[in-house]
């Protein structure tokens, strides 16, 4: 069976293409393609900035998609879109993309859950066989672990998700959104020395993010006033912006182990994935990998291509309901901005 998927719940517009082999064994990707909305340094992306950005590609990439895949519109089972969650207006430019195609071509529709979406291409990708997932984006922040047929919530961001701590401080920097802002930060952490003290808001099995968010704002503004005079109280030397970037890397991430590590306990899971934008990052992997190694279990993770918002990740999950007789009718095919991960009934799982 073969699904087209489109993801396009923030500024990333992806088209994917997936086989599913008849006899089983591991998916085939056919094609996966993204184009970035990147707004100027300093700014985020509004939501119809971002729509209008997703309709003037849609149907370049649907087709480059065909093309590459080296299918026709007859090979396709299913077309599955996103359903939610993200943003309001790139959410409805794809769905109504969807249902287009889905009338010009007269094939099903299959609304998936952003969220699984991420979670099944991460356990696709790395065979991973039951393990934590830290679910980690500018949109989202979740510790989850399955159970009964659903995606359970453990702990989760109280505000906003930690890619949007990490992508906030990169504007309030002036740093480029090319090719994202949170990869820009942790190229410049990568120089830091200075761990300088930041607020650690752990409660319980949730984090909240404003907070350090703010601190770090402050640090930024006493920087920018006085980078001459600010220096490492042990050292003598003087603080810089890789520092801040370094710090505020290593207290959020530190925050996201701690409650990994207390879901994996509560499970008895000795596995953890990382997936979503922020899962791409070097240092969180390294960090989660420190930490479980200490439990003797391991951690896995995809690259870019699977970690950051894709229309592959889409397919691989609608095409997993499809099987099992779920299709969104053409009245329901409507978009969520709030759509949470443990709503989705997991029928393909047992």
């Amino acid at each position: 069976m073969i699904a087209l998927g489109l993801e396009g719940s923030a500024n990333k517009l992806g088209v994917g293409i997936i086989l599913h082999p008849a006899k089983g064994g591991p998916a085939r990707i056919l094609s996966n393609i993204r184009n970035t909305y990147v707004s100027p340094p300093g700014t985020g992306f509004l939501p119809k900035d971002t729509a209008k950005h997703h309709r003037a590609w849609i149907t370049k990439l649907v087709k480059k998609a065909l093309n590459e895949a080296g299918i026709t519109v007859k090979d396709i089972d299913c077309i599955c879109y996103t359903k939610g969650p993200g943003m309001g207006a790139p959410l409805q430019s794809v769905a109504i993309a969807a249902r287009t195609l889905s009338l010009l071509w007269g094939i099903e529709l299959v609304g998936v859950n952003h969220c699984v979406g991420h979670i099944e291409m991460g356990r696709e990708i790395t065979f991973a066989q039951n393990p934590v997932v830290l679910y980690v984006s500018g949109g989202n922040t979740q510790v989850i672990a399955y159970a009964s047929q659903r995606y359970r919530i453990f702990g989760e961001a109280l505000d906003i998700a930690v890619g949007n701590c990490l992508d906030r401080f990169a504007r309030t920097l002036g740093i480029s959104n090319d090719p994202a802002p949170g990869y820009n930060i942790e190229q410049m952490a990568k120089n830091g020395r200075h761990l300088l003290d930041l607020p650690y808001a752990v409660k319980g099995m949730d984090c909240s993010f404003s907070g350090i968010l703010a601190s770090i704002d402050i640090l930024a503004e006493k920087l920018e006033q006085g980078s001459r005079e600010w220096k490492d109280e042990g050292t003598g030397e003087l603080i810089t912006r890789e520092d801040l970037c370094f710090s505020l890397q290593e207290t959020v991430f530190a925050m996201l182990v701690e409650i990994t590590e207390r879901a994996m306990a509560h499970v008895g899971s000795s596995q953890v994935l990382i997936v979503g934008g922020v899962g791409s990052n070097e240092r969180l992997q390294e960090m989660m990998g420190m930490m479980a190694k200490d439990r003797g279990g391991s951690v896995f993770a995809t690259d870019e291509r699977f970690c950051i918002d894709n229309g592959i990740m889409i397919a691989h999950a609608g095409l997993l309901a499809y099987r099992t007789g779920f299709t969104t009718p053409l009245a329901e095919s409507t978009c969520t901005q709030r759509f949470r991960t443990d709503e989705v009934f997991v029928k393909w799982r047992e």
